[in-house]
C-alpha cells in the first residue's frame, strides 16, 4: 500500500509539472507582446509630454515677440526625431514592432521648419525669436 501512494505522488506531480509547462509555453509570447504594447504606449505619452513642454515654450516665446528667449529641459526616454514648422510640432517615435508612431501638437508661431534628433538623456532646448528676424528659431543649448 505504501507503495501506491508513492506512485499516485509522483503521477500527480509528473502531470502537475507537464500541464505547468504546456501553460508557460502557451502565456510567455502573450506577456511579451502586452508587455512591448505597454512600453509603446508609455514612450508615446513620454514624447506626447516632452512636445508639450516645448510646444508650451514656444507659445510663450510667441506672446512675448521679438527679443524673448525662453528654455526648456526635457529627458528623452528613447531617441526622438522633431520637427518643428509654423503651425505644429512633431514627434517621430519607433516602436517595438518596428512601426513608427508620430504625435503632433499645434502651435500658432512664427518657427523656422526644422528637424532635429534628440538621442536618449536629459536636453536643453531654447527657443529663441531674435530682434529684427521674422522666425523664431529652436536649438539645444
Amino acid at each position: 500500500m505504501r507503495e501506491n501512494r508513492g506512485q499516485v505522488s509522483l503521477e500527480y506531480l509528473l502531470i502537475f509539472s507537464i500541464s505547468l509547462i504546456i501553460l508557460i509555453a502557451f502565456t510567455m509570447p502573450l506577456l511579451v507582446q502586452s508587455m512591448d504594447n505597454t512600453f509603446d504606449v508609455s514612450d508615446s505619452l513620454k514624447a506626447k509630454s516632452d512636445l508639450s513642454k516645448i510646444a508650451d515654450c514656444v507659445k510663450r516665446v510667441y506672446g512675448e515677440g521679438q527679443g524673448s528667449r525662453q528654455s526648456v529641459s526635457i529627458d528623452v526616454g528613447v531617441p526622438v526625431k522633431i520637427d518643428t514648422a509654423s503651425n505644429h510640432v512633431t514627434s517621430k517615435i519607433k516602436l517595438k514592432n518596428g512601426e513608427y508612431k508620430t504625435e503632433k501638437i499645434n502651435v500658432k508661431s512664427k518657427l523656422k521648419t526644422n528637424t532635429f534628433k534628440l538621442n536618449k538623456g536629459m536636453h536643453t532646448l531654447v527657443v529663441e525669436w531674435p530682434v529684427g528676424s521674422e522666425h523664431m528659431m529652436i536649438y539645444e543649448k
